[in-house]
């Protein structure tokens, strides 16, 4: 045993001690991709065994968000409403305590392709056949049912697919009506709410019905900022109070702020959860 500089043995505890100092800096320099992830709600961030041991302890109820990639004016970007519904599927599920959220459905019906209609007439705008995006809604039902979940609910953050998500619904649903083990929801009032009582907000705030608009407006762009600001460009929103349909905007987007769109996002949280707790309750 080799004498410490004072001349003493040195004693046991002295490496040891050592030892365990340098297994705490290494545990403090772990970076968080090294730690114990976080729970998700998103299937995409689970192995398939641990989203087997959710629906098992059970989490039986998937959340489908639907989206959509088109123009949103020259200030928002294409991804606006992929972005807004999984942030605000998202926050359905954590409030709803026993629910998983799906990949986003970024393709969907946009209008005809060639000519071009509607928003296929601006760069970037993505548009498949309804049959198409009806199909995949049933395909993707159909496999959560598979895995065991016992209710799927379309969250549709577009006005043009409502009448698609009810058809898959009503049709799933009389096919799996005998075993009862699966139901599907279209919840309507997830979009519903952002035309009718977010826009009564928006009014009793003193703005305008053309400034609140239908598309890429006040009322849009609001929403778009209160989850997440890089979707507005800040330079091309300034400019928006000269602009018309034919930049893609229907509506006056100028005097948008994240604030205002706190206010439809509490809204669309708060009403989906009340209704998908009613449409499960007793399942």
């Amino acid at each position: 045993m080799i004498p410490e500089p004072n001349g003493r043995a040195p004693s046991l505890a002295t490496p040891l001690l050592r030892v365990a100092a340098c297994c705490v800096a290494a545990l403090c320099l772990l970076s968080p991709a090294q730690a114990a992830p976080a729970k998700s709600n998103e299937i995409e961030a689970l192995t398939w065994t641990e989203l087997r041991d959710r629906v098992a302890s059970g989490s039986t109820t998937i959340l489908i968000p639907i989206g959509g990639t088109e123009q949103n004016g020259p200030h928002m970007v294409l991804g606006k409403h992929n972005v807004r519904v999984r942030i605000l599927a998202g926050e359905i599920a954590q409030k709803l305590g026993n629910a998983l959220v799906a990949p986003v459905l970024a393709y969907v019906p946009e209008g005809s392709i060639h000519p071009p209609a509607a928003h296929m007439r601006f760069s970037g705008t993505l548009s498949i056949p309804d049959a198409t995006f009806e199909a995949v809604l049933e395909a993707t039902a159909r496999s959560f049912k598979q895995h065991g979940f016992r209710d799927v609910v379309f969250l549709g953050d577009h006005g043009s697919y409502q009448k698609s998500e009810e058809r898959v619904a009503a049709k799933l649903n009389k096919e799996w009506a005998k075993d009862k083990a699966c139901r599907v929801h279209a919840l309507l009032e997830y979009y519903r709410v952002t035309q009718t009582a977010f826009v009564a907000s928006l009014r009793s705030a003193g703005y305008s019905d053309y400034e609140i608009g239908t598309h890429a407006g006040l009322a849009d762009t609001s929403l778009a900022l209160a989850v997440d600001k890089s979707l507005v460009r800040s330079d091309a929103l300034a400019a928006t109070a000269k602009m018309d349909k034919r930049d893609g905007v229907y509506g006056d987007p100028h005097r948008a702020t994240a604030e205002l769109g706190q206010l439809g996002v509490q809204q669309i949280v708060q009403t989906s959860v009340a209704a998908i707790q009613t449409l499960t309750r007793g399942h």
